[in-house]
């Protein structure tokens, strides 16, 4: 089914590589332009390499040879001011925003709750709560044509505890809050707001020498098919990581019009993880 969100204006943030690339790509495969930033920059307390300008780059190359157009910025999420003006921006060029993807965020180094270190934990607050508020509300002014997809990316641990990662599952927790408030609110507007929780995407949150290190600690030289047989074990399915595809296609859903009666939903895209016992 082919221009599931035709003529739709789509504003992605964390879209220079992973998740938020192939969101991107997806939503343009089917008629969407893309306003999309990333920071562009290392965030000290994810423990792993942040994305480049030469990233967001490329993925613009993509989204332009699926077919969209896209407006590019480099912008943090915790700085408002700076994603208002990457929207504005966006929005003069490509009109008003029916979509909105809340995908920016980082992970973190997995440490029992009481050895968190103070900065981490407020870190991981302002980019994966606070950076979510930011963007629904730099968006928002742009949401004129009577409706729209808000979609805020939490994951798995928004659901579910596990994995020594207390700030982490505290912050993607939050955002489910945020978006049942956010869905009441914005109803009356039709504009619909849901949340997904992915579970292991092979992307390089979890795809770096960092992590591999950090879950396999027993090994010299981890490689990340040694990572996915501990973290593996969180899926019910079979698969100890899902492809970044799936969850855009969830995404591609939840923005489409085949949702349109969905709000207030938190729909787990991660192989039976939340469900499992």
């Amino acid at each position: 089914m082919a221009g599931r969100v035709a003529g739709k204006v789509a504003f992605i943030t964390g879209t220079a590589r992973g998740q938020g690339r192939e969101h991107a790509v997806r939503l343009a495969e089917e008629g969407a332009d893309i306003i999309g930033i990333d920071v562009c920059a290392d965030i000290d307390a994810a423990g792993y390499p942040g994305p480049s300008e030469a990233d967001l780059a490329d993925t613009a190359a993509l989204v332009e040879k699926a077919g969209g157009r896209m407006v590019t910025a480099t912008a943090d999420v915790r700085d408002l001011d700076a994603l208002r003006a990457a929207v504005d921006r966006g929005a003069a060029e490509l009109g008003a925003i029916d979509i909105v993807v809340a995908n920016a965020g980082i992970s973190a180094n997995p440490a029992p709750a009481a050895m968190i270190a103070e900065s981490d934990w407020q870190t991981m607050l302002d980019i994966n709560v606070t950076g979510v508020w930011h963007t629904v509300k730099a968006a928002l002014p742009h949401m004129t044509n009577g409706g729209g997809s808000i979609i805020l990316v939490s994951s798995m641990l928004g659901l579910r505890g596990g994995g020594y990662m207390a700030h982490y599952a505290s912050a993607k927790h939050a955002v489910v809050g945020l978006m049942n408030l956010l869905a009441n609110e914005l109803a009356p507007q039709w504009i619909r707001v849901n949340s997904i929780h992915p579970g292991n995407i092979l992307t390089p949150m979890i795809d770096n020498d960092h992590f591999r290190r950090t879950v396999r600690p027993d090994l010299a030289e981890p490689t990340m098919d040694d990572a996915l047989k501990v973290i593996g074990g969180f899926h019910m399915l079979p698969k100890p990581a899902i492809e970044a595809r799936a969850v855009s296609n969830a995404v591609l859903f939840l923005a489409s019009d085949e949702a349109q009666y969905i709000t207030g939903a938190a729909l787990p895209v991660d192989a039976g993880a939340v469900a499992k016992f």
